[in-house]
């Protein structure tokens, strides 16, 4: 079971996430060596900004997702499929690790749309990099819904994750995501026990989860696992079904950091801005290494 929907898939038919179906009682994953795109970022972009800091990491992402988010800012891979016209293009697994012990890239993320419903894929090609010492580390840009299965099967192939906590609400959750709230909260919890290295995300969305009490909400259940925990808070621009939404400000970005530092975070940043260049504001990230964990 990749995800906490733990889908029950008829034959011939596929689960939420659309990417694994049914072929006569075999379940085959579709997107296997198939991708959307692929990218050269700064490790900063994922955005993890104390794990390889200054580092690049080779992104890769397929289609689908186990969420519906109302709001996603990536929903033209993640919301559709083939059959509904999305583009897609062979990559095979050894492609993508020579191309990364040839030019010397670090890790690899597997990002984009949620890579836990592709989770095989991300196994094998960690396999192959891991297979000629190469040293490189994988990563996993995710909203979190995984089973504790699957992230024992990760176990020993994913370094570094950023999880995604869209919100301190259930309600939110269930409504405006397809997914539940103490999942999330239990995954990111198991992650940071099991000497991961993690980081969250939080995309502050107008009217929808930037209230005070709710961002406090979130940094006080962060706090409480570790004050050195980092925290990305996101600026939310209008997209999908939310075009209706007006873009977070700068000023309610920087209100929520305030918060999450009067609360006791070590580090908080905020991201998808102009403002707040992850390259100038973390000025000493090899130093934090040393107290993290």
């Amino acid at each position: 079971m990749a995800c906490e929907h733990r889908c029950k898939i008829g034959v011939g038919k596929t689960g939420v996430c659309g990417v694994r179906k049914n072929v006569d009682g075999r379940l085959e994953l579709l997107v296997r060596e198939k991708t959307t795109g692929v990218g050269i970022d700064p490790i900063e972009k994922k955005p993890l900004y104390h794990f390889l800091p200054g580092s690049l990491v080779y992104s890769i992402g397929t289609w689908g997702c186990n969420f519906k988010c109302q709001f996603c800012q990536n929903a033209w891979m993640s919301q559709k499929n083939e059959e509904l016209g999305i583009k897609n293009y062979e990559l095979k697994t050894r492609e993508i690790v020579d191309y990364c012990v040839g030019n010397k890239i670090p890790s690899i993320a597997f990002t984009y749309n949620e890579p836990t419903i592709w989770s095989e894929w991300a196994v094998e090609i960690m396999k192959e990099a891991r297979s000629g010492r190469s040293g490189i580390r994988g990563v996993f840009v995710t909203n979190g819904y995984m089973t504790l299965e699957t992230l024992d099967y990760l176990n020993g192939y994913i370094d570094a994750y950023n999880v995604d906590l869209k919100s301190n609400s259930d309600d939110f959750y269930r409504q405006i995501c397809g997914g539940r709230l103490e999942v999330v909260k239990r995954n990111i919890a198991e992650i940071y026990r099991r000497k991961k290295w993690i980081e969250v995300t939080t995309l502050l969305i107008p009217g929808k989860n930037d209230s005070r009490e709710e961002i406090e909400a979130i940094a006080k259940f962060l706090v409480n696992i570790s004050k050195y925990l980092p925290w990305h808070i996101s600026a939310f621009y209008p997209d999908y079904k939310m075009t209706d939404v007006e873009s977070t400000s700068y000023e309610k970005l920087m209100e929520a950091k305030e918060i999450g530092k009067r609360v006791g975070l070590k580090y908080v940043y905020i991201g998808n801005t102009g403002e707040g260049n992850p390259m100038i504001e973390v000025k000493n990230r090899e130093g934090v290494k040393g107290i993290w964990h």
